[in-house]
């Protein structure tokens, strides 16, 4: 018998139809991989079990037993619990308060905060955390927020945890810890439900795969049964190839970006480079290094940074967003929820923030030529929404990835800045945008495209320029790409 069941699960969300007659069974124990391409409704699946969404239709069985978490608390009682892709902490709170929300230790109906300080230092501990339990969370970085959710769930001593893209924010040695977490989990008989779109982590930690397409059930198969091939046509109905990019038979032309000593104290230090137009340069590291920093300092994000930036040779003043948008300059940044997106407009109007003022005349927009040009992109990018005027905070974290892609593409940029392009994106997805910005940069833009994936930073750049605690530590050129000699300079 399973330990849990998901029986005949339908859930309808405003023009989408998120999961439809779904049925999964899950195996005391075992660690059960949910796979398929955004918006397949893996993540509102785990959500339903974990109390976050009620379901229209369909019933979850425990040990064999009807039982309805109904919201997050109840399901927290029935030991089931979510560690969420996005952030679901207070982020002006500290990390010690967000661990023990709602089960905080009191003294004569005070708290206790030396009790609350040590119960959130055993719980880091566990997981092998050394984040300072007095920290604002805000001050943490993605991949620290992430280890303090799954702290959270471990301490609530859940029967089953679902993990939602948790190694999407983590460091390559955040993720080790994570999967040796994950181990002695399972041999207490913890049962882990694992939604990722990583191949590799998929087929080195899961026992069992299920595969999702548009909501509906496709296969469930033993990982020792099936092969990454067979998984992906499932998930994607059609093989996907990963081809070399077309851009790299150009000759890259004039520089479009030039960056000298580029400094902001604390963050990186002396960062010299350029990009050229009609060529993609990967920048690598590891969590921490400084590479998002120096992104966002170039933008003109970072108020502290000195140092040069150079666009088409003409100095560009830091500090000013408003500047490197009209040198035409696009940024993508990591964070599409906090930074890339205002998930409560439209995808429409997402699309056109960054360029209202192309599509307006003398203070008025123009409708027609604004939702014209916003079909081509939404198309071209394969976007999937009920409607341009869907609430963009309604559509699965890769769609809102696209979103937020469109948006600069439709300022025609001579530069273009990706820091994470295909985080929490599926396969079909990946190699969309894959083939996209090879098809931008055969257009002439320059790309500066920041992953940490190590495969796809190799697979796009012609060069790769390395980023160790804040200072540049290499440049790789394609040629002499090997995933050992890039962690040679990343560590």
């Amino acid at each position: 018998m399973a330990f849990l069941s998901a029986e005949h699960i339908s859930k309808t969300f405003p023009g989408v139809k998120a999961l439809d007659d779904v049925s999964v069974e899950f195996e005391k124990g075992s660690i059960h991989a949910l796979m398929g391409e955004n918006g397949a409704g893996k993540s509102t699946l785990g959500k339903i079990i974990a109390g976050v969404y009620t379901p229209d239709k369909g019933v979850i069985k425990l040990d064999g037993q009807e039982v309805k978490p109904t919201d997050p608390r109840i399901a927290q009682e029935l030991g089931l619990a979510i560690v969420h892709q996005e952030l679901a902490f207070c982020p002006n709170m500290t990390v010690a308060e967000n661990l023990m929300l709602g089960t905080m230790p009191t003294n004569s109906g005070f708290v206790n905060w030396g009790k609350l300080r040590d119960r959130a230092k055993s719980l880091l501990h566990e997981i092998g955390s050394d984040i300072d339990p007095d920290t604002p969370l805000a001050q943490l970085t993605t991949g620290q927020e992430q280890m303090v959710q799954i702290a959270s769930c471990v301490g609530t001593n859940a029967k089953m945890i679902i993990f939602d893209e948790p190694t999407s924010s983590l460091s390559t040695r955040e993720s080790e810890h994570l999967f040796e977490l994950m181990g002695r989990l399972k041999e207490r008989g913890v049962t882990m439900a694992y939604v990722s779109h990583r191949m590799d982590e998929i087929f080195r930690i899961c026992d069992t795969i299920t595969v999702l397409r548009d909501g509906k059930f496709v296969a469930t198969e033993k990982i020792a049964s099936t092969n990454r091939q067979r998984v992906i046509r499932q998930m994607v109905g059609r093989e996907v190839l990963t081809e070399r990019p077309k851009y790299l038979d150009l000759q890259p032309g004039e520089e479009i970006l030039r960056v000298e000593s580029l400094t902001s104290t604390g963050k990186f230090q002396n960062i010299s480079f350029n990009v050229h137009r009609g060529e993609i340069v990967g920048m690598a590291g590891l969590v921490g290094a400084g590479r998002s920093e120096t992104a966002t300092a170039i933008f003109g994000l970072d108020p502290n940074a000195k140092g040069e930036v150079f666009i088409k040779g003409k100095k560009l003043p830091l500090g000013k967003v408003n500047e490197s948008m009209r040198r035409k300059m696009g940024f993508l940044p990591e964070d599409r929820k906090r930074a890339g997106l205002v998930l409560g407009m439209s995808v429409s109007d997402n699309v056109s923030l960054a360029h209202i003022d192309y599509f307006s005349s003398m203070g008025f927009v123009n409708r027609k030529r604004e939702i014209t040009e916003i079909e081509r992109l939404t198309k071209r990018l394969r976007v999937k929404t009920p409607s341009l005027e869907t609430i963009t905070a309604g559509l699965s974290g890769g769609n809102q990835q696209k979103v937020a892609l469109a948006k600069w593409l439709a300022r025609s940029c001579d530069l273009l800045i990706v820091d994470e392009p295909t985080r929490g994106v599926d396969v079909g997805a990946k190699a969309e945008i894959y083939h996209l910005l090879d098809e931008v940069a055969c257009q002439g833009v320059a790309i500066l495209m920041i992953s940490s994936e190590l495969p796809e930073v190799m697979n796009l750049s012609r060069r790769i320029l390395v980023l160790r605690e804040g200072f540049v530590t290499g440049e790789v050129a394609r040629e002499n790409f090997s995933q050992e000699a890039l962690l040679h300079l990343m560590a």
